[in-house]
This record gives C-alpha cells, structure tokens and sequence, in this order.
C-alpha cells in the first residue's frame, strides 16, 4: 500500500538441508487448537549450534516434507501460549519411546517440562518467544538413562495472545486500535503479536526474509520489545514470487541478490499517519508487504521490475489459489523507487498507484 518506509537490510541467503528417511518413519501430527491458525504452515529454521547438545544422538526426527509449505521455504510455525500446535514430524522409530520439551533459540536450558512425544497433540511453551524442539529418547525402561536430540527445523514462534493488548498499548510498546474493537460488525483481528527483542531482528523467518524485515518503521526506534502481526501465508506467497521471479528470469533465487522490504507490519497507530494508505489496510493485519526486486537483473529498481513480479504474483496466485490476494503496483513519480504490494487476504485484488 502506499506510504513506502525505509528499505529493511538486505537479507543473508541461508541454505536448506533436507534430512533422508531413516529405517521406519512414522507420522506424528496434531491438531491447531484455535481454527484461526489452522492455514499457518510450518517450515525449516535456522540451524541452531549442536555443540551445547554434545550428547546428542541422530537425526531420527525431523520435520517431515508438508512442514515447509507450498514454497518449502517458510522457517516458523505459529501459535499462541500452552496450544495444541500442528507440528509435523517424521519419526525413525516408534514415538512412544519419546518425550519432547521446548529450549528458547540461541538457549540450551528447557523451557517447559518433559512430554510424551506419542497421542493426538504437541503442546506449545507457556510463554511468547521463540523455540526448537528437543526429543528425549528413553533407550530402555531399565535405566534412567535418556540421551537429546535437537530438532532444529521448524522454530516455533509462540505469540502474545490479543487480548493482551490494553487501550492501544502491549508492555509499552505503543500498536492503536483495530476496526474490530470500534466497529461491532467487524470481526478481523490478528491472533497475536510476535514479541521482538533486539537479539530477534536477524531471526530468519523464511528462506530470503528476516523478521527485522517485518517491523513497524515508526518513531518507536527505542521501544523494545517491539510487537509484530505476521502470517506465514504471507511468507509463504512471498517465497513463492521469488522463486517464480528467478524462474522466468532462468536463474536460482539464490541469485536475487537486491530483494527488500519497504513495508510490512503497521501498527494502525502508524498506519492512520501513513499518506493515501487505506483505512483497513492489510499491513495492520500481518498479510501484506511492499517489496522491490532487481528482477530484470539490470542493477536498478524500475518500472519494468515491478512489472515483473506482477507477472509473478500472477502465476503463483494461478498455482496457488489458497494465496490468492492483493496486488498494487507502485510506479508513479510520486514515488521514489518503485514497488510492489502483495498481500494474502483471501480474494483477488488488483490496482495501481
């Protein structure tokens, strides 16, 4: 939408490792236990240093291959506080032997207590942050002896549920006020807020995005921790263009090395002082982006690259119909650099500005 904020970092390229089945696998899946979260797709994660878990043994669980959604590429599965989360997992022996407890990323003590691996559900921490998960193999019922493994892909993002949100304000940080909680006929809201700490801003959420990329770019620079509304359908879509864009272009996406963020979440407190944005923007919601890429590979952000990725946003909305959303192309003088909206919001919508 309109309003372009300041171009986020470019982001670091991260290499996707596939793990091969080993012996017999077995399929650990549960059910999201609040239906607005039951499109969100789980994904790979940075990898997070071993060395803290030297006893560990492995791999024999890893995410399994529906983990990643449709791009493969989005790296966080969402939830809110102790929920039932859909965590799929392929498993190289049978899961009843297993327990699993969650560490914070970048941590190496337990976060939460020891579960049964086996039954209909995995559970999410109590608190907002950020985890991987640990499997406890228990070798035999005569010793007490349980030897770790980290799973290091997906990260789990547990979010700050709503509700938590007080006249405009969450633990300081200054978010305004949704259209559903003026107007009783309006009912979309974000389920949550992730909570960003500075050591956060590098968290790779998806193959070529950052969370940092995400933030609200308004005069809370100082403000922490900062809250974030963000949809993995948004990553996924998002993911899904760049690989179209490298695609036509006959190139690995590995090789779009000019790829920005010019705005994604808005706080409505921000997003009421952004120029011609919409009232009910998608921004707010944490479905929606401006990004730029060099997609002609020429070395400069023009119109002919924005045409471009509508093309793209095109072809992957034809393929994917479950990220069918927004489209606005950006190209008048009035802007700086040219770019491109794209959001995810469920139903076709295209203009220019």
């Amino acid at each position: 939408m309109p309003g372009a904020q300041r171009p986020a970092p470019a982001p670091n390229k991260t290499t996707v490792r596939r793990k091969a089945a080993r012996g017999a696998i077995w399929a650990s899946r549960t059910l999201f236990g609040i239906a607005a979260l039951g499109a969100m797709q789980f994904v790979h994660a940075p990898d997070a240093p071993r060395n803290p878990f030297a006893q560990f043994i492995g791999p024999s669980v890893w995410a399994s291959g529906d983990a990643f959604g449709s791009s493969r590429e989005v790296n966080l599965r969402f939830t809110l506080p102790s929920r039932s989360v859909e965590f799929p997992l392929a498993v190289a022996e049978d899961p009843s032997a297993l327990e699993y407890q969650w560490v914070s990323v970048g941590d190496t003590e337990p976060a939460s207590a020891p579960m049964p691996l086996g039954g209909a559900s995995i559970v999410a921490p109590p608190r907002p942050g950020f985890y991987q998960m640990v499997l406890l193999h228990h070798r035999s019922p005569d010793t007490s002896a349980v030897t770790r493994e980290l799973v290091a892909e997906p990260t789990l993002a547990v979010m700050v549920p709503f509700a938590e949100k007080t006249a405009g304000v969450l633990n300081g940080y200054h978010i305004g006020t949704y259209l559903a909680e003026r107007l009783s006929g309006h009912r979309e809201e974000p389920a949550g807020f992730l909570e960003v700490q500075p050591g956060d801003v590098g968290l790779s959420v998806s193959k070529h995005f950052h969370l940092g990329d995400f933030i609200t770019h308004d005069a809370q620079s100082d403000v922490w921790p900062k809250y974030v509304a963000l949809n993995p359908r948004l990553l996924d879509k998002l993911e899904l263009v760049v690989a179209q864009v490298a695609k036509m272009r006959g190139i690995s996406p590995d090789s779009l090395y000019t790829l920005g963020v010019h705005s994604g979440f808005r706080t409505p407190a921000h997003n009421a002082q952004v120029q011609r944005a919409a009232r009910d923007s998608r921004h707010q919601y944490g479905d929606a982006a401006d990004i730029v890429i060099d997609a002609d590979g020429d070395g400069r952000m023009t119109r002919a690259d924005s045409r471009i990725i509508a093309n793209a946003v095109d072809s992957v909305e034809e393929a994917h119909p479950d990220l069918v959303g927004g489209l606005g192309v950006y190209t008048s003088d009035r802007y700086r650099t040219p770019y491109v909206h794209i959001d995810a919001r469920g139903h076709r919508s295209r203009w220019r500005g």
